[in-house]
């Protein structure tokens, strides 16, 4: 499919395709019937975070009677930071009752849904792509992948086999952040966020974490932006988006002082402030819903236009000027 057409169909759907594979699973008889959550990727803090919220006891009516019961543990490959945590969460995932399996496959075959939480964002395609085979809807933890080239793929694969995926980081969910989304106060006019930027050698700059401000950014600004330019310095990171419509869009990344997540939005009725990170919760009452209906949240057009900014930001450092955004 050309890519264009792509992204004009999935922006009309909204993503919401549900797989005759998800329709069975629904319908097998059990407690838990279509609602077993699969885990992969036990090299973050977020694998655990999630277990605790779903598989707490009496609060079907917050987590919707989801509940995560099978994990495979792998996860980055190269990551120091990351592939340590492999097997501490690997034995904290057993004493909270969860499964652990030898591979995807075998997950998949306990399991009606799935949440992709490898930390690293270059095995997400390859892992994806098994998931979406077995029809299985499945949220993928940010970044959605590591490049422009698979973030593409992996929406044209998820709308081959007609398989529901959304990602996000939990700060596009901050209170005022949704507020702002909604339109509560008017029009957004500009906004500014700011977030942590730590760079990983083996991602784009901004795609390991500076990502969390950039979620805030295209939440309260939406799609459009046309250019990017970054300034880069050891300590921080100034990148200014520019949308078709005029209206102008920065982001802040921070790798010295105190690790914040915020911002401003300036909208037409007031100026309001964005921010702070509060949890997770937020981000698990989306993924509840997106479950229950199939419906993502968030776009694969907004998606794959987030990932075309932090890489075109990538680029404006190397070549030191203005980048426009890869056309998809």
């Amino acid at each position: 499919m050309h890519r264009r057409n792509f992204l004009l169909q999935s922006s009309l759907a909204g993503a919401a395709i549900v797989s005759p594979g998800w329709l069975l699973a629904a319908k097998e008889e059990g407690a838990l019937a279509g609602k077993r959550i699969g885990i992969i990727g036990l090299d973050t803090s977020h694998s655990i975070a999630f277990t605790k919220w779903f598989n707490r006891e009496n609060v079907e009516a917050e987590t919707g009677g989801y509940k995560v019961v099978a994990a495979y543990p792998h996860g980055s490959l190269d990551i120091v930071s990351s592939t340590s945590r492999i097997a501490p969460n690997t034995e904290e995932m057993k004493k909270l009752g969860v499964v652990i399996t030898s591979s995807i496959a075998e997950l998949l075959n306990q399991v009606d849904l799935v949440c992709l939480e490898t930390n690293d964002g270059r095995r997400h395609l390859e892992q994806a792509l098994e998931v979406f085979k077995s029809g299985k809807p499945v949220f993928i933890d940010k970044p959605v992948t590591a490049s422009l080239k698979d973030a593409i793929a992996v929406y044209e694969a998820a709308e081959q086999y007609k398989v529901p995926v959304f990602s996000s980081s939990s700060l596009r969910y901050t209170a005022n952040t949704k507020l702002v989304a909604k339109g509560d106060f008017g029009a957004v006019l500009g906004a500014d966020t700011f977030s942590p930027a730590t760079i990983e050698k083996t991602h784009p700059d901004l795609f390991w974490y500076g990502i969390h401000g950039i979620e805030m950014l295209f939440a309260v600004m939406g799609t459009g932006c046309r250019s990017v330019y970054r300034s880069y310095s050891p300590d921080a990171d100034l990148v200014i988006g520019e949308w078709a419509d005029g209206r102008i869009g920065t982001f802040r990344g921070t790798r010295k002082g105190k690790a914040d997540f915020g911002g401003t939005a300036f909208c037409e009725k007031a100026n309001v402030q964005l921010g702070p990170f509060t949890g997770y919760v937020p981000l698990l009452e989306e993924i509840v819903k997106f479950f229950q209906t199939g419906r993502a949240p968030v776009s694969a057009k907004e998606t794959i236009e987030l990932i075309s900014f932090m890489e075109a930001a990538d680029r404006s450092r190397k070549k030191r000027k203005k980048i426009a955004l890869a056309a998809v």
